[in-house]
């Protein structure tokens, strides 16, 4: 935080210093007058405002080179985690017993691809990619593709999340009644 309120205040003397320079050229082309300075004072402030430039030129360098640095880690950790998820993939696979049309097929639904641009791609029937899914699901344990992908989720989480109770029709009737006070 406090390195925060460093930066802020740098940047405000940076545009002090712009200020400055912009007023001080500005008044000398529309001839505005100006209170005269001692012009020793004046210099020392001209001094004072281009070493304000130039620490916030250092400081800007700076930060772009740990901003790239950072951006460089977040994409080193993306690739670890896609590779990480893929390895993941592969293990239930495997465990599941999957055949490779059945890879196939549960790869493309994790990715939210439909059923019928499934059967495109892989060149077969809508009938048979949904069959597979059925035997899919199945093996996995699973009745939906929501729950397929949830299963890799709660991987990548580092273990499941509890469960949520199934309120039932009649169930959510009540709290409905009872929350509207009919």
């Amino acid at each position: 935080m406090r390195a925060r309120a460093g930066y802020i205040l740098l940047f405000a003397v940076q545009l002090a210093c712009a200020f400055f320079f912009l007023y001080d050229i500005l008044a000398n082309l529309f001839g505005l007058r100006v209170t005269p300075i001692n012009w020793q004072l004046y210099e020392f402030i001209e001094i004072g405002a281009a070493f304000g430039l130039v620490i916030g030129v250092i400081v800007t360098a700076r930060l772009m080179v740990l901003s790239a640095r950072r951006r460089d880690k977040a994409e080193s950790d993306l690739r670890l985690a896609s590779g990480a998820f893929m390895a993941v993939l592969e293990e239930r696979f495997t465990a599941w017993g999957l055949t490779p049309a059945e890879r196939d097929v549960a790869l493309f639904a994790i990715k939210g691809v439909s059923s019928s641009d499934i059967a495109t791609l892989r060149n077969t029937s809508e009938g048979t990619v949904k069959a597979q899914s059925t035997a899919i699901y199945r093996k996995a344990g699973v009745n939906s593709r929501a729950q397929l992908l949830s299963l890799f989720i709660d991987d990548l989480m580092e273990g499941p999340l509890p469960p949520v109770p199934d309120v039932g029709l009649a169930d959510r009737q009540a709290l409905n009644t009872s929350s509207t006070g009919t």
